[in-house]
């Protein structure tokens, strides 16, 4: 309710500037020279750089919208920059009038809608009637000659850090089976499970991984439900790729099974059988940008790419500390694989590669690495996962 009353209200306010002399002013000012614009746009002389994040969930959800606001308010504390937030912003036109919003009223000149069903068709239509407004989206995958110029994208390889969580939770389950709770059968997610599968069975070769899609990115009772199935089918590790983890950890707490953490750092809500996660490092990612505007650089002069991608040694994600639960030998283990990231030696997606219906889907002697868009494109799981992506 207090939702559906923030927005009428901000409709509200918009609908009273456009018929005014101030809201005349304001549209005029969008007829600034070139030179203006890009002052502002940078955030030089008295005019700060003023940056909109949007979230689709709350800010301290323990997962993905809290690992964007803890990056959000790290850029917040840079010298000349603002920041203006909304939560709870449904993939829907809601989220179309939050950045109109944001623009119009705020002043904003960079956007960072956060979820992934913001960016089709919401953030290309909105960049479409802001042309001087840059639009960075989270983990879509930007068009060459297709989308606007103006639109960005970015998104770490953190399937990286889900591998090496795959080799702690592979050294760790007694039983043999891992589970995997996920939200929707999208290519970053079936990335995730793939990587924490195929990191588990590098250690134990016969390891499987039972995927359960709950079918949206909160449902914290189906969540809850899946957990509780996979403890009582002998699953005795489990992990997820959700909005917020945070039932998942509790649940898998309370049955008495181990976990591994996605997003951000829930080692607090299972602190006996929390083994480590794959969290985001997005205040370097968010800074990176700042400092690319300060220079002069955009999506629409070339200077910033339109395609950002990076993995544990660019800064883009971590590790969560080991906890209590982990053994030396797991430790080492992991921490050898982490290396071969940082390096740059490592390579997940190496053929032949099979996926859990036998068919080929790597042919021998053809390797992906990372930066791949192939796996950007992954409709697969491999095999030893137990599931489908329909699901």
């Amino acid at each position: 309710m207090s939702k559906r009353i923030y927005l009428s209200r901000r409709q509200v306010v918009r609908g009273l500037l456009a018929t005014t002399a101030f809201g005349v002013t304001a549209k005029l000012g969008g007829c600034a020279s070139t030179q203006e614009t890009q002052a502002n746009t940078a955030g030089g002389g008295d005019n700060p750089l003023v940056i909109g994040f949007i979230y689709v969930g709350p800010k301290d959800d323990y997962g993905y919208n809290q690992a964007h606001a803890e990056g959000a308010a790290g850029i917040a504390k840079l010298l000349g920059v603002r920041i203006v937030e909304e939560a709870n912003v449904p993939e829907t036109t809601a989220v179309e009038e939050t950045m109109r919003n944001m623009i119009e009223e705020d002043g904003a000149t960079i956007l960072f809608p956060t979820s992934f069903g913001y960016y089709d068709p919401h953030i290309l239509k909105i960049a479409q009637e802001y042309p001087e407004v840059q639009f960075f989206h989270c983990g879509g995958l930007y068009q060459d000659g297709v989308h606007p110029q103006n639109v960005g994208s970015y998104f770490g390889y953190i399937d990286e850090a889900q591998y090496v969580a795959g080799v702690v939770a592979g050294q760790t389950s007694k039983t043999g089976k891992l589970g995997f709770i996920a939200a929707k059968p999208i290519p970053q997610v079936l990335r995730n499970i793939n990587s924490f599968t195929l990191g588990a069975r590098s250690v134990k070769p016969e390891i499987t991984t039972q995927v359960i899609f709950t079918g949206d990115w909160a449902l914290p009772v189906k969540e809850a439900e899946a957990a509780n199935s996979m403890a009582d089918q002998g699953i005795d590790v489990i992990t997820c790729h959700v909005d917020s983890p945070k039932v998942v950890m509790e649940t898998a707490e309370k049955r008495g099974i181990f976990c591994s953490g996605y997003h951000a750092n829930q080692a607090a809500l299972a602190p006996k059988g929390y083994l480590t996660g794959a969290e985001w490092d997005w205040t370097q990612v968010y800074t990176n940008y700042v400092e690319m505007i300060r220079a002069g650089q955009t999506l629409m002069n070339g200077g910033i790419p339109h395609l950002v991608r990076g993995g544990l040694k660019d800064g883009f994600l971590k590790l969560s500390p080991y906890g209590t639960a982990v053994s030396a030998d797991a430790r080492q283990t992991a921490d050898a694989a982490k290396a071969k990231f940082m390096d740059g030696s490592m390579i997940v997606y190496r053929g032949e590669l099979k996926d859990n219906t036998g068919k080929v889907v790597i042919p021998a002697g053809k390797d992906f690495q990372q930066q791949d868009q192939e796996l950007e494109k992954m409709n697969w799981l491999v095999t030893g996962v137990v599931g489908n992506v329909s699901s």
